[in-house]
Parts: C-alpha cells; structure tokens; sequence
C-alpha cells in the first residue's frame, strides 16, 4: 500500500453523510421553518455551518431519533 492510500483511508472513516435543512427536515418529518426556529433557539439537534450553508449529520438525525423514543405518552424524556 502506498503512503498517499494509508493516509487517505482514516479521513474516509471519518467523513460523515451531511444533508440540507430540506433533507433533514423530511427525515424527521418536520417542516423547514421548525429547524430554522430551532437553530435560532439553540435547541439541541446539532448542525454544521459551511460559509451560509447549514447541513445536518445524518448521524446525529439518528442520534436525535433515538433520544426521544417513548414506550408512553405518560413517560418523561431521559436526562
């Protein structure tokens, strides 16, 4: 294997599926102006600024999902 391919191959690991607020939006089933309330805001679904871009890790979609499954109506959300 050569030195250029040896480096290369973390950075490809590392790299993550990014998706635009539109993308994102449909993922979660949310409407587009729900995700720009929610960057003003602070809330907290993380995503990534690119000069005026804004993109979402599909990861942390996934992450965000998962952290707020419910087996009830009645069950309060996990800290």
């Amino acid at each position: 294997m050569t030195e250029h391919a040896t480096n290369v191959q973390p950075f490809q690991a590392a790299c993550t599926r990014l998706v635009d607020e539109h993308e994102a939006a449909a993922i979660l089933g949310l409407s587009v102006k729900t995700l720009r309330r929610w960057r003003w805001a602070g809330r907290e679904l993380p995503f990534v600024k690119l000069g005026s871009a804004v993109r979402y890790d599909l990861a942390d979609l996934q992450a965000y999902i998962d952290g707020h499954r419910r087996a009830s109506t009645s069950m309060a959300r996990a800290a």
